[in-house]
């Protein structure tokens, strides 16, 4: 079973980098959009999806760490 320190350190960390990584795709995305480069809509559409996938992929691993111990 995670213990507190793990579920909340699992939770700031998946929120920072999922934020860091959604927010440089979507600011890079729509800078590219608004002159008229639309291949920048590649960048801005999955940028909520990959910032979650992110943190599903660390809770993933922590599930992993906790079933070896």
């Amino acid at each position: 079973m995670a213990s507190r320190e793990d579920i909340l350190i699992l939770g700031l960390t998946a929120g920072v980098v999922g934020s860091l990584t959604g927010g440089l795709m979507l600011g890079i995305g729509l800078g590219l959009v608004s002159q008229s480069v639309h291949v920048g809509w590649l960048l801005v559409l999955p940028a909520g999806p990959v910032a979650g996938l992110l943190g599903y992929a660390l809770a993933r691993r922590l599930v992993k760490r906790e079933a070896q111990m």
